[in-house]
Parts: C-alpha cells; sequence; structure tokens
C-alpha cells in the first residue's frame, strides 16, 4: 500500500478489504510514518488506522503544514489526540521552537505524551484540558472507539461509549506571552467547539506575529447544536485582518492513494457561506491561493 509504484488498484483494496478489516481485527504495531516519525498505534481508530496503512494523516494539511513551520517557530496543536501533527511540528521547529499540544480526553493525552517519548521530543508542552470562551467545566462523549477522536461536547442522543468532565479555560489563558508571541500556525480541531474555541483566541489575535496563520475544522452542524454560526467565527476573524482559504480534505481511504500520488492542492480562497465541514485557513495573505 505504502512503497508500490502507482496507485492503480490501491483506493478499491484500502476500501474494500484493508480498512473493514483492520477496524474490526485491530493490530497494534509501532509503525513509522511518511515523514520519518514513529507511533505506536491501535488499528480500530480511525486516525490511527490510517497512520498504519497510509503513513500520514490528512495528507494536505500535512503538506501544508512542512511548509509552514520552520525551525524556532511555535505551533499550536487544540485538539492534538494522539500527536500526529504535534510530533510531525516538532520535527519541524528544532530544539529552539515549541509544540503547545492541548488535549482533552485523559486517554489520548496520556497517549500524545507517549508518543512524544517515542519520538524523543522534548519540545512539546502537552495539557491535557479543553478549551472555550471563559472558564467552564465540559463534559465530553464519544460515540464510538471506532473514532476516538469524535469525543465532543455536541449533544449526543445515542449511545455512548464513554463520557468525561474536564475544565475548559479561553486558549488566551492557556497560552504563555512568549508562545502567543511567536506562534507560526495555530491548528484547532475540536469538532464543533470552534466557535467557543475562536472567542477564547479573539483577544490576542492582534498580538499575533504578521505572518502567524490559523487552521480551523469547521462544522457547521455541530456548531449550531451548540448556538454558534460559522459566519460569526468568519466575522472575528476578518474584523482581525484574515483573510479565508479553504484547503481540500477527504477522509475516506479511497482517496488517500490518489491524494499522495499526485501534486499536493494548495489553499484556495474563500468568499462565500460555510454550509459544509471545512478545514479552513485564515492569514493575512491577500491571494486567490494560498503560497
Amino acid at each position: 500500500m505504502r512503497r508500490a509504484p502507482g496507485g492503480l488498484g490501491k483506493s478499491a483494496l484500502a476500501v474494500r478489504l484493508l480498512n473493514p478489516y483492520l477496524r474490526e481485527c485491530p493490530r497494534r504495531r509501532v509503525v513509522e510514518t511518511r515523514a520519518g516519525t514513529r507511533f505506536a498505534v491501535d488499528t480500530r481508530d480511525l486516525i490511527q488506522r490510517y497512520v498504519y496503512l497510509f503513513g500520514v494523516w490528512e495528507p494536505h494539511l500535512t503538506h501544508w503544514l512542512r511548509r509552514r513551520l520552520a525551525p524556532g517557530d511555535v505551533f499550536v496543536d487544540v485538539g492534538a489526540n494522539v500527536g500526529v501533527f504535534s510530533v510531525l511540528a516538532a520535527r519541524l521547529v528544532g530544539e529552539r521552537g515549541r509544540v503547545v499540544a492541548i488535549e482533552a480526553s485523559p486517554d489520548f493525552h496520556t497517549r500524545l505524551v507517549q508518543q512524544a517519548r517515542l519520538n524523543g521530543c522534548h519540545n512539546i508542552r502537552a495539557l491535557n484540558t479543553a478549551v472555550s470562551d471563559g472558564r467552564t467545566t465540559l463534559t465530553f462523549v464519544l460515540a464510538s472507539s471506532h473514532n476516538m477522536g469524535a469525543n465532543s461536547i455536541v449533544p449526543y442522543d445515542g449511545p455512548a461509549e464513554a463520557t468525561f468532565a474536564i475544565e475548559a479555560r479561553p486558549l488566551a489563558e492557556l497560552l504563555e506571552p512568549e508562545e502567543i508571541a511567536r506562534a507560526r500556525v495555530i491548528k484547532i480541531d475540536v469538532e464543533g467547539a470552534e466557535g467557543s474555541a475562536v472567542r477564547g483566541l479573539a483577544p490576542v489575535l492582534d498580538r499575533l506575529r504578521p505572518d502567524a496563520e490559523i487552521t480551523v475544522e469547521v462544522t457547521p452542524d455541530r456548531m449550531a447544536r451548540l448556538g454558534d454560526r460559522a459566519s460569526d467565527l468568519l466575522r472575528t476573524m476578518a474584523d482581525a485582518g484574515f483573510h479565508v482559504y479553504r484547503l481540500a480534505n477527504d477522509y475516506s481511504p479511497g482517496s488517500y492513494p490518489r491524494a499522495l500520488s499526485r501534486p499536493p492542492v494548495a489553499p484556495v480562497r474563500w468568499r462565500g457561506p460555510v454550509t459544509g465541514e471545512s478545514d479552513l485557513i485564515f492569514s493575512r495573505v491577500d491571494a486567490e491561493t494560498l503560497p
């Protein structure tokens, strides 16, 4: 799947055989990613299964981060999960840089710390907390262990595999002044709670460096269930001088062989409403495509 030349047949193999098999008959292994990092994975979980199969999670975002982060930068990973992007960023920013990895799930926080140790990453500051627009306690629900990254505070009516409560604070309080001033990229992936996460960051947007960029997974349907609107998030960022771009993303296993065998797709300017799940990048660069 990873090393055979070309992409012919790989998508069908991933969709019809490997993805369902590894989900139902999980393997637990230490694998190497395409970036050269090592991860202890359990293929029952979606993200870890893709890392096992393809050596990468979200290939377009991975490529974009590799172009953005340089030695000495700060990367803030909100919703860090098991640390795929945190460990990648730790390598990219080097010993002079820093990664702030924020993860609400106690189990994932433990796994993140283990992955950092496995890769010898001493520049990760890992926080087991949630983010919001104020100090509060949030209750998270996990619907299925097949996608453990879907822990969310969005109301859920079905059967839950697990729940946990944890304190939340605004990003403006969680980040140290030096981390705010040096942040090159802030990634926010919080399963519907992006409205409150961005509101909690808003007070320090004017303190970010001129080339700072923020990537947010925006899910309008889930935001609405928490009383938020994607349009308000866009307005907050626009008022702070940021333009919005959309980065291609596809979570289907069949899309990965194609994405990895073709040139990366650049983020494109987005001027309309956000009506479906979208990976957005906010930048002060004013262009049609983000370099």
